[in-house]
């Protein structure tokens, strides 16, 4: 299963919840496009990506408008499924097969990471300037090995609670972006009252239990000390020994105990969240935002969510922000200019702009409220004043990490498990060799 817990896996366990609900100009790629008209290699380039919910278009179109920009260009796109992604894009990276261009993801926590790629010397270098000025804001890191970049950003979005308040305040609960962890407790109650849940868990799937560990360790954790990670690959910290890991996995445990999530949660699957919003049972759920944006767009507009931040158990709350679903290109392709060129245009205003139009997501480095998706109003301030915090596992060194966070969860649901035993198998996680 460690193959499938990175952002698509994570976009595609929020996307369930929707089958039930069923003028740029030619300058903006100046830099790295002079070679691409030579006619020296060729115009043709393949493009492999993920569809979680099999009507994603933004990648379509932004192929479309780099190409009315450059004629003659072709673009040939391949839409993979979103369940098997991670390995198939590895195995065909690893056996010399790669598409010119390919969706990945960030830093060095998931089975089809960059980092590892560019280690073996699998992706196209980018030394752009405008793209690096472009990617800043997502935190370069994240993009980068050994200091260069190979890869851009899809845009960024809020993981969070993806929340319908209509029907929440419809039954008299109420949630907010400045709530408090204690408001959290009696929106529990009160959806309880109601024969309602506040959430829906998935808790047998590792990837929305670990989701929801992530989404609350963001302040708890991360808001204190957003270099955690870097203290932990310097060996000065761990996870057993830090308080706000343990009152991360204590409160998940201590909502369970106040009825915040539906009936048999501990055993529930992806349908927990389909069958329970279709039937207006619970109000929320654990996800990157694009989820509100997809369900939107599946109701024919019927449906409108929109995300909250998981309030600080103490202190200050902070939004986890996300930027780490990357588009990267191939060492082996024909093409490096055409390539080159294509990824700088991905990254700019104007690439940005498109796929932030068709994904639920929003160009990296939004200050201006006015240009954030609706669902994010709750949360616009927080972006714009950058009150938030990175998802972490992008700095995490591997995968099993956030697989033994995920199932570590469910056996807290169950009492299988403590708080120490989870945290504990984590920090021999990091550690393996």
């Amino acid at each position: 299963m460690i193959n499938n817990i990175g952002t698509r896996r994570r976009r595609w366990a929020a996307t369930a919840a929707v089958i039930a609900l069923a003028g740029v100009s030619v300058a903006a790629c100046s830099s790295s496009s002079a070679g691409t008209g030579s006619g020296k290699e060729p115009q043709t380039i393949t493009f492999a990506y993920s569809n979680p919910s099999g009507n994603e278009h933004y990648y379509q179109d932004a192929a479309k408008a780099y190409e009315k920009l450059h004629p003659g260009v072709t673009i040939t796109l391949q839409s993979l499924p979103a369940e098997s992604y991670a390995q198939a894009i590895t195995t065909r990276v690893e056996g010399g097969n790669a598409p010119d261009v390919f969706q990945a993801e960030s830093g060095s926590g998931q089975t089809d990471s960059i980092q590892g790629f560019a280690k073996a010397g699998q992706l196209l270098p980018l030394t752009d300037p405008q793209v690096k000025k472009d990617l800043a804001p997502a935190g370069l890191a994240q993009f980068q090995y050994n200091g260069t970049i190979y890869a851009v950003s899809l845009g960024s979005s809020v993981n969070g609670i993806v929340y319908n308040d209509q029907a929440a305040k419809a039954s008299g609960v109420t949630l907010t972006a400045s709530s408090t962890f204690s408001d959290v407790l009696q929106a529990c109650a009160a959806a309880k009252a109601k024969g309602k849940a506040l959430f829906a868990l998935a808790g047998a799937a590792p990837p929305n239990t670990g989701i929801l560990a992530l989404i609350i360790a963001t302040s708890a954790v991360y808001g204190p000390d957003p270099g955690w990670d870097a203290q932990r690959t310097a060996g000065k910290v761990k996870f057993a020994t830090t308080p706000g890991w343990t009152a991360t996995l204590n409160s998940i445990v201590q909502m369970n105990k106040a009825g915040c999530y539906q009936p048999g949660a501990e055993s529930a699957g992806f349908d927990a969240i389909t069958n329970g919003s279709s039937r207006g049972l619970v109000f929320g759920f654990f996800a990157p935002g694009g989820a509100a944006h997809d369900i939107y767009v599946a109701s024919g507009g019927h449906v409108s969510l929109v995300v909250l931040p998981f309030p600080a158990l103490s202190g200050t709350t902070y939004a986890s922000l996300s930027s780490d679903v990357a588009i990267t290109g191939s060492a082996h392709t024909k093409s490096p200019k055409l390539v080159a060129s294509f990824l700088a245009y991905l990254a700019s205003p104007a690439g940005q702009k498109i796929m932030a139009a068709g994904s639920g997501y929003f160009p990296v480095g939004t200050t201006d409220v006015s240009a954030l998706p609706a669902q994010y109003k709750p949360v616009a301030s927080m972006i714009t004043s950058k009150q938030t915090r990175n998802f972490p596992t992008v700095n995490w060194p591997n995968g099993k990490i956030y697989a033994d966070l995920g199932s570590g969860v469910q056996g807290l649901l169950t009492g299988q498990q403590t708080a120490q035993q989870v945290l504990q198998q984590m920090d021999s996680d990091w550690d393996a060799p």
